[in-house]
C-alpha cells in the first residue's frame, strides 16, 4: 500500500481554523487565584501544523479575523512568527457585542492538582467561515496542497463551518490532495446536533486517507460499535483501539493510515505517553513511557503534527508514528500548547531517551 502525495505543491498542509488565545496564570497556579496570566495564539489545528512550519515545510491556515482587532493582529503576527501562512475574510466587529476570537482560559495543573479549562467562545468570528470566502481551485488546484488536515473542533463549530469542512474535503479529493481526519469528539459541540453532524463526519470520514480518533471518537462521531470489553489497563487499550480499526476499515476501507495517542496520568506533572498505528495490515505500537509534563494540552496535536510529518517526508511507517510520538511528548515541554522543535534531531533525541545537553 502507497501513501503517494502530490507533488511541486506550494503547500505541504493547510488547516481550516478559528484561530483564538490562551490565558494562562503563571508559576502553575490555578486560574480563580491568579492575577498575572501568560496569554498566547492558539488552536487545536494550528498546533498540528507547527509541527511541520518549525521545520521548514510551507504551511496554512484558513481562518476568519475581526477587522482592526488587536488581538487579531496579535494573532497574526504569532502565525508570521511560526512560519505559518494565513488567508481569511476580515469582518467587521458589528460593535462591543459583535464578533470576537475564542478565548480559551486554562491552567496547567500542578502535582495532584489536575489543569483546567475554560472555553469562551460566544461571538466566536471563526464560527462563520464559509466555502464562499476562499477560492478552492486556485488553492488546490494552480497552488496545489499535499494534505488538508481537518479536525472534528472545527467540523462541529457550526453549521457553516461544518459545510466548509465538508467541501474542503472534497476540493481535495477532486484534486489529489490527501485528505487527514482527527475525529476530536467533544459533547458540548454535538448537544442536539447529532443527525447533521454524524452526516457530515460520515462523508469527510469516507474520503479520508488517514483517521485519528480514540475508541469513543470512533463510536460517537461515526456512530460505530465498539469492540467487546478485553480487561483493564494499558495492554487492554491497544487491543480495543485495534478490534474499533477492524471495524471502522470495513466501514470507510477509503483510509490506509488509522492512529490514535495512548495516556495513562501518573500525576499533572507525569504520564505514560504511548500510541498506536495501523497502516495497510500492518500495526506499529510505541508502548506508553514515562514523560515528564509542563503542560499537557497540545500532546496529541503534537502527535498528529509529528505523524503528519513523517509521511510528508517519505519515511518508513514505523518513522511516522515514533516522530509522531515524540513531537507529542515535545509539546508538553512548552508553555505555549505547541511544539516549537528547533530541528528534527531535537525531536529524535526525545524519541531515543537523550536529554543530555548538546553542545
Amino acid at each position: 500500500m502507497s501513501l503517494k502525495l502530490r507533488e511541486n505543491c506550494d503547500y505541504a498542509v493547510v488547516v481550516p481554523t478559528s484561530m483564538g488565545v490562551r490565558l494562562t496564570p503563571t508559576e502553575g497556579q490555578p486560574v480563580h487565584s491568579s492575577d498575572t496570566f501568560f496569554m498566547h495564539a492558539t488552536s487545536a489545528e494550528s498546533n498540528v501544523i507547527s509541527v511541520a512550519s518549525y521545520l521548514g515545510l510551507p504551511t496554512k491556515v484558513l481562518t476568519a479575523f475581526v477587522k482592526g482587532s488587536p488581538v487579531s493582529r496579535f494573532i497574526k503576527d504569532n502565525l508570521a512568527g511560526r512560519h505559518i501562512a494565513f488567508e481569511g475574510p476580515e469582518r467587521d466587529q458589528g460593535g462591543p457585542w459583535g464578533y470576537r476570537h475564542q478565548i480559551n482560559i486554562a491552567d496547567c495543573g500542578y502535582g495532584s492538582r489536575g489543569p483546567r479549562v475554560h472555553n469562551d467562545r460566544a461571538g466566536e468570528v471563526g464560527r462563520t467561515l464559509s466555502v464562499d470566502d476562499f477560492d478552492l481551485d486556485r488553492l488546490f488546484g494552480e497552488e496545489g496542497v499535499q494534505i488538508v488536515h481537518l479536525s472534528g473542533l472545527i467540523a462541529a463549530l457550526s453549521p457553516e463551518t461544518g459545510t466548509f469542512c465538508l467541501e474542503l474535503a472534497r476540493a481535495a479529493k477532486k484534486h489529489g490532495t490527501r485528505i487527514a481526519f482527527d475525529l476530536n469528539y467533544r459533547a458540548t459541540f454535538w448537544k442536539d446536533r447529532e443527525k447533521p453532524l454524524h452526516e457530515i463526519f460520515s462523508e469527510i470520514a469516507g474520503l479520508a486517507d488517514i483517521l485519528v480518533g480514540n475508541e469513543e471518537d470512533f463510536q460517537l462521531c461515526l456512530g460505530l460499535e465498539g469492540p467487546e470489553a478485553g480487561g483493564s489497563g494499558i495492554a487492554a487499550k491497544i487491543n480495543g483501539f485495534k478490534g474499533m480499526i477492524n471495524k471502522v476499515k470495513e466501514t470507510y476501507p477509503n483510509a490506509s493510515v488509522y492512529g490514535t495517542t495512548l495516556r495513562e496520568v501518573v500525576s499533572t506533572n507525569r504520564h505514560l505517553w504511548g500510541a498506536i498505528m495501523s497502516y495497510g495490515d500492518d500495526w506499529h505500537v510505541v508502548e506508553p513511557r514515562e514523560i515528564e509534563i509542563l503542560d499537557r494540552i497540545g500532546g496529541g496535536d503534537g502527535f498528529v503534527g509529528g505523524l503528519l510529518y513523517g509521511i510528508l517526508r517519505g519515511w518508513e511507517p514505523e518513522n511516522w508514528i515514533q516522530f509522531g510520538w515524540a513531537s507529542g511528548a515535545l509539546a508538553t515541554t512548552f508553555l505555549t500548547d505547541y511544539g516549537q522543535p528547533a530541528d528534527e534531531d531535537q525531536i529524535w533525541a526525545i524519541w531515543k531517551g537523550n536529554a543530555r545537553v548538546q553542545r
